[in-house]
C-alpha cells in the first residue's frame, strides 16, 4: 500500500510538473485584457477537451504492447503518414516549449542575484541549459523523485505570493469582458494546460495493473489542482496589477509589489520551468530512442542541443514562442491524439486498465472545437 500510494503522488507531481510551466506566467496578462468572464469560459470548456485527450492517449498507450511515444503511435494507428506529420508536430512543440523555457529562466535568474552581478541573462539560461541537461541524461530515475519535492515548494511560493498580494488586492483592477480580446486567451490557456508529453512517462512509473488503474483518477486530479492553482495566481496577480500586468507578468510587478515578492515569484518560476523542461526533454529524448531507433547519445543532443542552439541564434521572443506551440503545434497534436484513439478501440493489443467510451458526435465536437480556436487565433493576432 505504501509502494502504490508512492507511484501514485510520484506519478501526480510528474504530470502536474508538465502542465505547469511557462504558461501560468501568460495567464494574468490575457485575464487583464479579455476579462474574467472569458477566462473562466476558457478553462471550463478547454480544461474538459485536455482532460479528455489525455484521457484518450493514457488509454491508448494502455492498450499497446510496444513501448511506444505519439510518433510511434501515429505509425502504428495511422500510417506513415501519419507518423510523419505527428513526428514533425512533436518536435516542433517540445522544442518551443523547451526554447520558451530557457527564455523565461534566463530573465528570472537575472532577478535573483543582485544588479551589480557580472552575469547576464544568457549566461544564466546557458547555466540552467546545462544543469537540467545533465539530468536528462542521466534519465527519469533522477528526474522521478524530485517531482514531489519541487511541486510543493512551487505550491508554498505561489500561496506566498498569494498572501502578499491581499494586501495590495484592488477588485476594480478587473474587467468582467472586453470583447475585442475576446480570443485572446485561448492559445495561452491551451498551452497551460497540456501536459501530455508527460503521459508515456508517467504510466511506466507504475507496475502493476492494479496501480495503472489510478491512471484516469491522476489525470483528472492533475487538471483540477492545476486549474485551481492558475486561477488563483491570476486573480493575485491582476488584482494588484489590474491592466499593467504585462506579458511575462514579473516585468508590471516589480514597481507594485518590490524586490522582495518579486524575488519569490522568479524562484517560483525557474523551480517549475526546470520540472517541465526536464520532463519535456526525457520526453523528446526518448521519443527519438524508442520510435526513431535513434542512440541515446544522438537522442540527447538532439533533443537539448537543439532548443539553445535556438536561443543561441536569436530566438528568445517568449510570446512569439508560446504562440506558435499553443495555437498551431498544440492542435496538430491533440486532433492526432483523437484519431489515434479512435483507431485503437478497434486495433488494439491488449485491454486497457480503465476505458473511455465517448460517442462519434463528441469526437468531432471536439476536433471542431480545435480548428475553431486555431483560426481564432490568425484573427486575433
Amino acid at each position: 500500500m505504501l509502494l502504490k500510494n508512492k507511484h501514485f503522488f510520484l506519478a501526480l507531481s510528474v504530470l502536474i510538473g508538465t502542465i505547469v510551466g511557462a504558461g501560468i506566467f501568460g495567464i494574468p496578462y490575457v485575464v487583464a485584457r479579455s476579462g474574467i468572464i472569458p477566462v473562466f469560459f476558457y478553462f471550463f470548456i478547454l480544461g474538459a477537451i485536455v482532460t479528455l485527450i489525455h484521457l484518450f492517449l493514457g488509454e491508448t498507450i494502455l492498450r499497446t504492447k510496444e513501448n511506444c511515444r505519439l510518433p510511434g503511435l501515429a505509425q502504428k494507428y495511422l500510417g506513415r503518414k501519419g507518423k510523419i506529420l505527428i513526428t514533425t508536430s512533436v518536435f516542433l512543440g517540445v522544442t518551443g516549449a523547451l526554447l520558451a523555457y530557457l527564455i523565461l529562466a534566463g530573465d528570472f535568474l537575472k532577478i535573483l542575484f543582485p544588479e551589480n552581478f557580472s552575469l547576464t541573462s544568457f549566461h544564466f539560461a546557458f547555466i540552467f541549459w546545462l544543469i537540467l541537461s545533465f539530468f536528462i541524461f542521466r534519465g527519469i530515475k533522477i528526474i522521478a523523485p524530485t517531482e514531489i519535492c519541487t511541486n510543493l515548494l512551487f505550491f508554498l511560493v505561489i500561496f506566498i505570493i498569494g498572501w502578499f498580494c491581499l494586501a495590495n488586492f484592488n477588485p476594480s483592477s478587473f474587467t468582467l469582458f472586453n470583447p475585442p480580446d475576446v480570443f485572446l486567451p485561448y492559445g495561452v490557456i491551451l498551452f497551460s494546460l497540456i501536459g501530455w508529453s508527460a503521459i508515456p512517462e508517467m504510466i511506466e512509473i507504475f507496475k502493476t495493473q492494479e496501480e495503472k488503474r489510478d491512471i484516469k483518477k491522476i489525470i483528472i486530479s492533475a487538471t483540477i489542482i492545476v486549474t485551481i492553482l492558475y486561477i488563483f495566481f491570476s486573480l493575485a496577480v491582476v488584482g494588484v496589477a489590474g491592466k499593467r500586468v504585462s506579458p511575462d507578468t514579473l516585468s508590471g510587478l516589480i514597481p507594485l509589489l518590490g524586490n522582495k515578492i518579486i524575488f519569490w515569484i522568479a524562484l517560483a518560476a525557474v523551480i517549475t520551468l526546470a520540472d517541465s523542461f526536464l520532463v519535456l526533454g526525457l520526453y523528446l529524448k526518448n521519443t527519438f530512442i524508442n520510435d526513431l531507433n535513434f542512440s541515446k547519445t544522438i537522442s540527447f543532443l538532439i533533443a537539448c542541443g537543439f532548443p539553445f542552439l535556438l536561443y543561441l541564434v536569436g530566438f528568445r521572443s517568449f510570446i512569439d514562442t508560446i504562440g506558435f506551440v499553443g495555437a498551431i503545434v498544440g492542435i496538430i497534436e491533440g486532433i492526432s491524439i483523437i484519431l489515434i484513439f479512435k483507431k485503437a478501440k478497434t486495433l488494439g493489443q491488449r485491454s486497457p486498465e480503465y476505458t473511455i467510451n465517448v460517442p462519434s458526435f463528441l469526437i468531432y465536437f471536439l476536433i471542431s472545437i480545435l480548428i475553431l480556436g486555431a483560426i481564432s487565433q490568425v484573427f486575433s493576432r
